[in-house]
């Protein structure tokens, strides 16, 4: 079997916008020196007038030369070492596709990636997903929160068809795109600026019966743990049968098509009622230093006992390859 690492991240360098067009450089980030913000790590990305911190979440448990692709053999070789046979990237920013191309081209076998695509204007999002698909893409990268919009919106009806049409699944990874929702929370941690928004997001898609409309498209909700997974399945059972509706809670993500990224101190059998053992896969952050971010989670669900080898084994490579089409 392999083992799949099914949420790691590039953290994205002043070489990556090498890839932006001529006519793209007047919108290229800027590094700037940010000392008096102690949360930006003293640097930040300067991007259309607003600071994001670009040292606050850097795993120093991975090389610079590893966790920035600037050493594609090196990133290569530490996923030898940790028995990682493939590793499925995630933005950390942004994560400029053309960039990724060139990573993937590179490794194919190994180095998979999930496409950022611009949201706010469809028929170029559709473009950019075919362009995705036919380069190594194994899925959509989408936030909690879409600017004014939730994900249930009928305005992402076209992606989600899109989507199931390509096999690539929908993957809501911890992340707000509102700006309105992150800077009302601007002065907590990142729970609720970042990772309610997925919940919720998860919550609204089932409850709308989104997923029904798209049969062939499959969802993913990463980086946000799956300790929510039973309280949110049993919130929305408790809704629909107030309306006279009976629910299986533990087929709720088996019927939705939808596979949820867990961490090892997760109450796994727990969980495991609720989300089933085909729908549970799991990644490391590699390159972060989160509450997500375990380098040696991969290794470490196999070794705690805590659930049998036969759904280890589902984590972490049978479930990850259904969900990315590998």
């Amino acid at each position: 079997m392999a083992v799949i690492d099914s949420d790691a991240h590039v953290l994205e360098t002043e070489r990556t916008w090498a890839y932006m067009l001529e006519s793209e450089c007047a919108l290229r980030p800027r590094i700037v020196a940010t000392p008096e913000d102690e949360s930006s790590g003293g640097e930040s990305w300067f991007v259309d007038g607003v600071y994001v911190g670009k040292a606050r979440n850097v795993g120093h448990d991975t090389s610079k030369e590893s966790r920035e692709m600037e050493d594609l053999e090196a990133r290569l070789k530490h996923m030898d070492e940790l028995g990682v046979d493939i590793q499925v990237l995630y933005p950390t920013i942004f994560l400029y596709n053309r960039w990724l191309v060139d990573i993937w081209k590179y490794a194919p076998e190994r180095l998979r990636w999930v496409a950022v695509l611009p949201l706010l204007t469809m028929d170029k999002a559709l473009e950019e997903a075919r362009f995705a698909k036919e380069n190594g893409a194994c899925g959509i990268f989408m936030r909690g929160l879409e600017g004014d919009k939730t994900l249930s919106h009928a305005h992402f009806f076209p992606l989600y068809e899109e989507a199931g049409r390509l096999d690539m699944p929908v993957c809501v990874h911890s992340a707000t795109g509102s700006f309105a929702v992150h800077d009302f929370f601007l002065d907590e941690c990142g729970f609720s600026k970042f990772k309610l928004a997925v919940v919720g997001s998860f919550h609204s898609l089932i409850f709308n019966e989104i997923p029904e409309k798209f049969p062939q498209t499959k969802f993913a909700f990463i980086e946000v743990s799956s300790q929510w997974v039973p309280y949110a399945v049993h919130d929305f059972a408790r809704r629909f049968e107030r309306r006279g509706i009976k629910v299986d809670k533990g087929d709720v993500l088996r019927k939705n098509r939808i596979y949820v990224a867990c961490q090892t101190d997760d109450d796994l059998p727990y969980v495991l009622k609720y989300a089933g053992e085909d729908h549970l896969v799991i990644g490391t952050d590699y390159g972060h230093n989160d509450t997500a971010s375990e380098i040696l989670a991969l290794r470490k669900l196999r070794e705690d006992g805590t659930v049998s080898p036969e759904i280890v084994n589902k984590i972490l490579d049978d479930n990850a390859r259904a969900l990315y089409g590998l």
